[in-house]
């Protein structure tokens, strides 16, 4: 299936049905009296959260969504049915913006949240509410609202975990089709991945995470040059970044220290340039493909003195598997570490206790 994470949708609610003006007639009963009912309402246009979907493509195709109109209202006290509504279901991470002013809608990051896009227009009231001791036939109704019309952007980020950052060709696909379930393309050649790839990393049976690995960066990406820029809004709501580096070389004149310094700048740049909160992120050096180096140990010192790196730093070989399990039992460590302090930072939001002691969360109510 073809990966969309864009699409510019219209939705249009339905007009709510007008009321009616209508008097009672039946055999008898000289006087009825007044018995328009009231007009049903329009559809309204939903959109909700699917965990099942991955992808916008079905809004690249199907760009608008008009729901229907309500019902008018009738004579004999009947109301006019309401028109049924529409639910639009779009990948968890979806978020909506209206086209027109820019303006961030709605940020569906959990499955089952659920929005509305567009109401629907309210019935208009017919004359029997418009009955009183001295207006005893009233022949005003109202007419049904129009129901609300936008054009809206959808924007997936997916959401992962883990984000792995590189140059073409450092092996990114390697290393998650290594500790992951994800089977991407891979290729002896820069730029075969051309669109996100998700792999769910299973740790132990009860403890997991997941990785995102998006097209390589070149430098200029955040001006348009490459595939990646497209793709790095879907680092942003990741935990971690994971800077993979290449310390291979089939040139034996070149540098490999020098040169895998070199790239780790100019993506830290692109960061920069495209957006500060992903330059902030958290980042760790992965060294890949160390198993092509004779002094491993010394090469991973020169790097982290050129860099001046003080951060973590890991040296593995994504094509054997070397160095994998380590790094992914720390990434584990660190998530869960990281969302143990979100637990209970949200507690705290909320004025719920949380207590250090295990024992003192216990019920120490008193018999009377």
């Amino acid at each position: 299936m073809k990966f969309v994470d864009e699409a510019t949708i219209e939705v249009v609610a339905g007009k709510g049905g007008n009321g009616a003006a209508s008097f009672r007639r039946e055999k008898f009963i000289p006087k009825g009296g007044p018995d328009g009912g009231d007009g049903g309402r329009g559809g309204s246009i939903y959109a909700i959260a699917d965990r099942n979907i991955n992808t916008l493509i079905d809004f690249r195709y199907a760009r608008l969504h008009r729901g229907k109109n309500g019902e008018n209202g009738r004579g004999s006290d009947q109301y006019g049915a309401a028109a049924p509504d529409i639910i639009l279901r779009v990948p968890v991470g979806t978020t909506i913006f209206d086209a027109e002013t820019g303006e961030q809608l709605f940020d569906l990051d959990r499955h089952q949240d659920k929005v509305t896009l567009a109401a629907g227009g309210d019935g208009g009231m017919g004359n029997l509410h418009f009955k009183s001791s001295t207006n005893r036939a009233p022949r005003q109704f109202t007419p049904g609202s129009e129901g609300q019309q936008r054009k809206l952007r959808l924007e997936l980020k997916v959401l992962a975990d883990v984000g792995l950052l590189g140059m073409p060709n450092a092996g990114k696909s390697t290393f998650i089709s290594k500790v992951s379930n994800a089977k991407p393309k891979v290729a002896d050649y820069p730029f075969t991945t051309l669109h996100p790839n998700l792999g769910v990393v299973r740790t132990s049976p009860a403890h997991s995470f997941v990785v995102a690995d998006i097209p390589g960066l070149i430098e200029g990406a955040s001006e348009g040059a490459g595939l990646g820029h497209l793709f790095l809004r879907h680092l942003s709501r990741t935990r971690v970044l994971l800077h993979l580096l290449d310390m291979s070389s089939h040139d034996p004149d070149v540098d490999v220290v020098a040169k895998a310094a070199s790239d780790a700048r100019a993506i830290v740049e692109e960061l920069r340039l495209y957006d500060p909160t992903l330059y902030e992120k958290p980042r760790w050096l992965v060294l890949n493909k160390l198993d092509m180096v004779d002094d491993p140990e010394g090469t991973q010192q020169r790097l982290c003195e050129a860099l001046q790196w003080e951060g973590p730093v890991f040296g593995i070989s994504a094509l054997t598997g070397e160095g994998t399990q380590n790094l992914t039992l720390k990434l584990q460590s660190w998530l869960d570490a990281e969302r143990e302090k979100a637990n209970i930072a949200l507690d705290k939001a909320e004025g719920t206790h949380v207590s250090e002691d295990p024992r003192f969360d216990e019920d120490r109510s008193t018999p009377n």
